[in-house]
């Protein structure tokens, strides 16, 4: 079956493109202080690329993250994963395995909402897929809603005790893409994160930010410490890390905000997610060829992926994302943009 491309367009311009191969969204347009439209997602030249380059503005499952050994225990059974990562000697299944979510060719189907137009995107995981039990159903909706936002909602069942853990890669870049993102302010509200062993599996602590050179509690430059010697920076290339979001309890809470001071973007994460991956796009492949035909260098965008936290399934301490039959795993991410 081909992918087939979709485009959302919003009453104040803003436009979305997205492709039913993996939900990868190819554009998404917003304006700058000026009023000026442009595109601020990273993607590449050839669409199958995406997946070899990052993930690239995909949805990202059954498992978002890192399954360390690529190995988990369910009910007192041992499932081995495809392992298609490894750092420093240290293997896991990442991002789904060998066959993420974000390979797939999604069922999609245009609607009309009163916040905007949206689509929903359909998939059917069968069970042993990748290494995961149970066969997943998971639907996910994109909102390009009127007051300038993305928003996704994602849903998953089964027919038998599995793990989901879902998010979308979206590699963002609010100066429009014209060079990195180290400029850009970032604020995170994540007063604690994920320490991890140097394959960046987490190790089950948890530590605070403050003092590291990974504190975003206050506005901070990308650049700012991101060429730091601390082994929390180095060892992830840059910014790869897992914040436990601040929240005073259950529903959409603000988790992040970067701005690009030079076009006056502001953007806003809003979600109900537990935890917040932010990425600093450390490590594209210089062959692959981006939008326009250019390779992103180091640090060309941001992601803020709203998930639980990686490695759940063998970390008792950490939220649990274990799904059963019968039970329904709903969550919500806004990416709300503004000028300023």
């Amino acid at each position: 079956m081909k992918s087939k491309i979709f485009t959302l367009r919003n009453k104040s311009g803003m436009t979305m493109r997205v492709s039913s191969l993996g939900g990868i969204v190819t554009e998404l347009t917003a304006p700058d202080r000026n009023g000026v439209f442009e595109d601020v997602l990273l993607g590449c030249e050839k669409l199958e690329d995406n997946h070899s380059n990052g993930y690239m503005s995909a949805i990202i499952g059954r498992v978002c993250g890192r399954i360390g050994k690529g190995k988990f225990t369910l009910d007192g059974k041992v499932y081995e994963l495809a392992k298609n990562a490894e750092k420093d000697g240290v293997a896991s299944a990442l991002h789904g395995g060998a066959e993420g979510f974000d390979s797939k060719i999604w069922d999609a189907r245009e609607f009309n909402t009163p916040e905007g137009p949206a689509l929903e995107l359909t998939n059917l995981s069968p069970d042993g897929e990748s290494g995961f039990p149970g066969n997943l159903f998971v639907r996910v909706v994109y909102t390009l809603m009127e007051c300038n936002a993305w928003r996704l909602e994602y849903w998953a069942m089964t027919d038998a005790p599995t793990v989901v853990n879902l998010t979308n890669h979206a590699y963002f870049n609010l100066n429009g893409g014209k060079r990195d993102v180290l400029d850009h302010l970032v604020q995170i509200a994540g007063s604690n994160y994920l320490p991890t062993n140097p394959g960046l599996v987490p190790t089950g602590k948890v530590l605070p930010v403050e003092g590291t050179a990974i504190d975003f509690t206050a506005p901070r430059r990308i650049g700012e410490h991101i060429g730091s010697k601390a082994k929390v920076v180095v060892n992830a290339g840059g910014f790869d890390h897992c914040y436990i979001i601040d929240r005073s309890g259950p529903g959409l809470a603000l988790a992040a905000i970067a701005e690009d001071e030079d076009s006056g973007r502001q953007m806003e994460v809003w979600t109900t997610e537990p935890c917040l991956q932010f990425y600093s796009a450390n490590f594209p492949r210089a062959e692959i060829k981006g939008k326009g035909g250019v390779p992103y260098p180091p640090h060309y965008g941001l992601c803020f992926e709203t998930q639980h936290a990686p490695d759940s399934p063998n970390n008792v301490g950490f939220q649990s994302i274990r799904l059963d039959p019968g039970e329904v795993m709903q969550s919500t991410t806004i990416y709300q943009f503004y000028t300023v």
